[in-house]
């Protein structure tokens, strides 16, 4: 008899703290996406009630360089496993030249050295795609990388770009691809100190906490507010992912593919639903 008893408040308890779906802001959301021009995946989670929205939150999206959240859990298992130093100087040569994009570290001389750390930096900072680049192959490559989000129980997001046996995904992807709902668990595991270790995920956090693209989802939070993004975007897909650390935490991610408009201006149909879906949240849960 205690041993159903015990039984019965440990269901209690699980059904009490399972995620509840936040009815009213799903429909607010379904509203204010209603006419978007392309695929749209969004999730938000509210980690103090436990309620969630999610709208086609399972569907695969490219994830443009998101991804970089995934070498950075790559590169932080390397540190954990003391294969590489966090303060450790690395030397730059030609070789690791990438032409595409305003990157810093492209207009490095050749043998310059600079330091893991902030070569980690430029990759989350500016989205900097010659540091993302070389971290990835100091994480092990795309297949090592991979295999650690595996290990860690995310089956849906993976990097493609570079990696053996992916370019059949890379074709159709791009670099990495995931779902809103599992970035936003990688988010959130993040901050609940679960990715690697308790120092990894804290590192991880600190560093996406610093964010120059910070004119989308992060241009309606408060800037005495901690938050912790990443954001990516190709012509046909803009996307984002980000934590809220208010009185009422929140996490939501936001994926769009097959996008009609394709411009890079800030009226770009994509982004300004980011601003719109970033400023409904931030009201709502303030």
């Amino acid at each position: 008899m205690k041993k159903i008893f015990v039984l019965a408040l440990v269901l209690t308890c699980l059904i009490s703290n399972a995620q509840k779906t936040d009815v009213k802001l799903q429909q607010q959301i379904t509203e204010l996406i209603k006419d978007f021009h392309g695929d749209i995946g969004i999730y938000v989670h509210d980690l103090k009630h436990h309620k969630t929205v999610s709208i086609n939150a399972d569907t695969v999206f490219p994830t443009a360089s998101i991804v970089k959240i995934s070498i950075l859990a790559g590169i932080m298992n390397k540190i954990q496993h003391g294969e590489l130093d966090y303060h450790q100087r690395l030397l730059y040569t030609d070789s690791l030249y990438y032409s595409e994009g305003d990157d810093i570290l492209s207009n490095f001389k050749d043998s310059s050295t600079i330091e893991l750390s902030k070569v980690m930096m430029l990759m989350l900072t500016i989205s900097d795609n010659c540091a993302s680049l070389w971290l990835q192959g100091l994480a092990g490559g795309g297949l090592t990388i991979n295999a650690l989000l595996d290990s860690l129980g995310y089956k849906n997001t993976r990097v493609n770009s570079r990696t053996p046996g992916r370019e059949t995904y890379r074709s159709q992807y791009g670099w990495g691809q995931t779902t809103p709902r599992e970035i936003a668990t990688i988010m959130n595991d993040i901050v609940d100190k679960k990715i690697i270790s308790t120092e990894a995920s804290e590192k991880m956090l600190r560093l996406l906490g610093r964010q120059y693209w910070d004119e989308e989802a992060l241009s309606q939070i408060p800037a005495g507010i901690f938050t912790a993004d990443k954001n990516g975007a190709v012509d046909e897909s803009r996307n984002e992912v980000l934590y809220v650390n208010c009185k009422n935490p929140y996490i939501f991610s936001i994926f769009t593919k097959n996008n009609k408009d394709t411009s890079w201006n800030a009226d770009n149909e994509a982004w300004v639903l980011t601003r719109k879906l970033s400023a409904l949240l931030w009201k709502h849960f303030n």
